[in-house]
């Protein structure tokens, strides 16, 4: 059955596009999810469908239908998974470099959805969409490390919420090109599409908030070892945020010098940490993933 919300938009929220509206109010639903949704005309205001650049007012009464997932025509397939954890309701998962998480044009097999469909067959949530079943949040094909995916509707809408505060603990570990001065420092800096290539993203005035902790663990001849911290989670943050500040992440073979870094296929960038509160118990709980074979190999090589 489809899913009927009703909200009433705050005085703090005034002036947000619909979409964007949308995907903050907790219900598992992404910017891009809810464009959809928008333009399918699930989402209404006194009997009046809305487009996705509608502007909503405070005190506005906005409604949404929120349809069933479709039949997902993604195989399953037998692929091994490393899981740090499961239960009824969740699942955290090691991912491996060179695993795309969720199928898209030139990457229909092969995934962590297809594994999970062959795992955990149909009880994975449907929140996201047809394509994306039980994921909450994703990390790129070359990044390696920890991801949670919920296995049902209710602990997905858990997970996605606690993302929206920032109460979702993200800690990686890179390798950045260039020797980083400051000890630990903080970027702040807006991310949106890049104008100059749409595949891209990048630091823009109307991006984005986002938010990067960072701090150096160890320093080697043009390479610096660092720990991060998200505060937000967007698009490609760390690898965009790094090369900002002109330190990309070593291997990045977007955001990163043109000449490939030796030994490393795609950046050197691991999912070190993940924390939550969980969405059933209310009990918070960590887990840590220790560094892949290709990353501590590189570190012996920067080593004198």
């Amino acid at each position: 059955m489809p899913e009927y919300y009703h909200f009433t938009v705050k005085e703090e929220e005034a002036g947000l596009r619909l979409d964007k509206y949308l995907s903050q109010q907790g219900i598992g639903v992404t910017r891009s999810l809810a464009e959809k949704y928008i333009g399918q005309g699930c989402v209404t205001s006194n009997g009046k469908t809305l487009s996705k650049s509608f502007r909503v007012a405070a005190g506005e009464e906005v409604q949404a239908v929120i349809p069933d997932p479709q039949v997902l025509d993604v195989k399953p397939e037998a692929i091994p998974l490393h899981i740090v954890y499961e239960d009824n309701d969740l699942l955290v998962v090691n991912k491996p470099k060179g695993m795309v998480v969720h199928p898209a044009p030139g990457h229909y097999t092969g995934t962590l959805v297809n594994a999970l469909l062959a795992y955990c067959g149909d009880t994975l949530s449907g929140i996201n969409g047809v394509i994306r079943p039980g994921i909450v949040h994703r990390i790129d094909k070359d990044t390696s490390g920890l991801l949670i995916v919920a296995k049902n509707d209710e602990a997905h809408k858990g997970l996605a919420e606690q993302i929206k505060v920032h109460s979702f603990t993200r800690i990686y570990e890179a390798v950045v090109h260039g020797v980083l001065n400051q000890d630990s420092d903080t970027v702040d800096a807006p991310i949106g599409r890049s104008p100059a290539d749409r595949k891209k993203m990048a630091v823009v005035p109307d991006g984005r908030q986002a938010v990067t902790h960072y701090r150096v663990l160890a320093r080697y001849r043009g390479f610096t070892h660092v720990r991060l911290k998200l505060e937000t989670g967007r698009t490609h943050q760390i690898r965009v945020h790094m090369a900002y500040i002109g330190h990309p992440v070593a291997g990045d073979p977007v955001y990163g010098p043109k000449k490939a870094v030796a030994g490393l296929q795609g950046q050197c960038l691991h999912a070190r940490v993940i924390g939550f509160v969980h969405p059933r118990t209310g009990k918070y709980m960590e887990f840590t993933s220790p560094l892949p074979t290709y990353f501590t190999d590189f570190l012996k090589r920067l080593r004198p």
